[in-house]
């Protein structure tokens, strides 16, 4: 199968991604209200209920199952976009089930239970660890990086960023840096391990946009951050 990335220049228009899917082959959507165009014989597509698990993790009862060769066309809003993940044999990445958008003929899907500490910070009780050979899609916010992981030096991963990790990865709900730096970041992750982290760009905050844009005084942006949670109190 092939994946074609369609975005005009300046992405404000969201992304259009193509999949070609060669006779023989099999594509599984997840989201299948997001396809806009379709090439191929009307049979080649069939819609089917999803398990119980399914409907509650993506909070959907349908997914659509394609039969190649055919073509379609999946429109991503502009906030979100699709990054296309090829397995192999040695991958053990860990993911959260609402980020899957596709995946190929071939994919095993296998429930990983979290501790209870991380259940309370992810408010998720299950990862899932993708294994055989095709692909799978995930959705994301902003960019996404691989970045790599230390068995002793941690990688520090604001919260809501962290796509997927390792299986064998060490996660600690952690801040870094002196006390003032603890009191004006979001929580990260602390990891460490071996292998990559999928980290989303779409964190930090709009304090850059608003210092850039606004006009108040010196004395002011000095006590929003001099202060503990001085952003949230001194507008």
């Amino acid at each position: 199968m092939e994946v074609i990335y369609e975005q005009e220049p300046g992405g404000f228009s969201g992304q259009a991604v193509t999949f070609e899917v060669r006779n023989g082959e099999r594509l599984h959507v997840l989201h299948p209200a997001q396809i806009v165009a379709f090439r191929g014989a009307a049979g080649s597509r069939s819609d089917k209920l999803m398990n119980v698990k399914g409907m509650y993790r993506k909070r959907k009862l349908i997914r659509a199952e394609f039969t190649g060769p055919c073509r379609l066309v999946a429109a991503m809003p502009p906030a979100v976009a699709l990054k296309t993940i090829r397995l192999s044999a040695e991958t053990d990445l860990l993911y959260d089930f609402r980020h899957l958008f596709f995946y190929t003929e071939g994919v095993h899907m296998e429930s990983r239970l979290l501790s209870v500490k991380n259940m309370m910070i992810t408010r998720d009780a299950v990862k899932m660890k993708f294994s055989g050979t095709g692909e799978i899609g995930i959705l994301t916010q902003g960019q996404v990086l691989e970045l790599p992981l230390d068995p002793e030096e941690p990688l520090y991963v604001e919260a809501g960023c962290l796509v997927a990790y390792p299986e064998n990865a060490k996660l600690e709900l952690s801040v870094y840096g002196n006390h003032l730096a603890s009191q004006h970041m979001k929580y990260q992750w602390k990891i460490t391990g071996r292998g990559h982290a999928l980290v989303q760009a779409s964190g930090g905050s709009r304090e850059l946009e608003r210092d850039l844009n606004e006009s108040d005084g010196i004395v002011k942006r000095f006590l929003r951050e001099a202060i503990p949670f001085g952003g949230v109190f001194i507008k």
